[in-house]
C-alpha cells in the first residue's frame, strides 16, 4: 500500500511540474522578434508563435485578426514568468506590439 501511495505521489509531482510553462529570458523581449503564427492542435487547440530563432511563444492576448495559421508577424512581448498554462508549449507571453509582415 505504501508503494502505491509513493508511486501516486511521484506521478502527481511530475504532472504538476509538467503544467509549468517553459520560460525564456527574464523579462521583456528586448528587440522585435519575427515569427510565424501556428495553430497548435493540443489541449483543445490554440495559436502560438514560432520565432525565427526557433523559440516557441504562447501568447495570452493574441488579437483575433492575427489568429491565422502561417501568418508572419513582428512582435514585442513580456515574458510571464510567474504564470502557467495547460498548453505546455513554449514561453507564456503577453504581446505588447504586433504587426503583420
Amino acid at each position: 500500500m505504501k508503494k502505491i501511495i509513493a508511486a501516486g505521489g511521484i506521478v502527481v509531482g511530475l504532472l504538476a511540474v509538467g503544467l509549468f510553462t517553459v520560460f525564456i529570458g527574464n523579462g521583456n523581449i528586448t528587440s522585435d522578434k519575427t515569427g510565424t503564427v501556428q495553430y497548435i492542435n493540443l489541449e483543445g487547440g490554440f495559436y502560438g508563435i514560432v520565432g525565427e530563432d526557433g523559440n516557441k511563444y504562447d501568447p495570452v492576448n493574441l488579437p483575433d485578426e492575427f489568429k491565422q495559421d502561417g501568418l508572419r508577424v513582428k512582435f514585442s512581448a513580456k515574458i510571464l514568468k510567474d504564470q502557467m498554462s495547460i498548453h505546455m508549449w513554449g514561453a507564456l507571453i503577453e504581446i505588447t506590439e504586433i504587426e503583420k509582415i
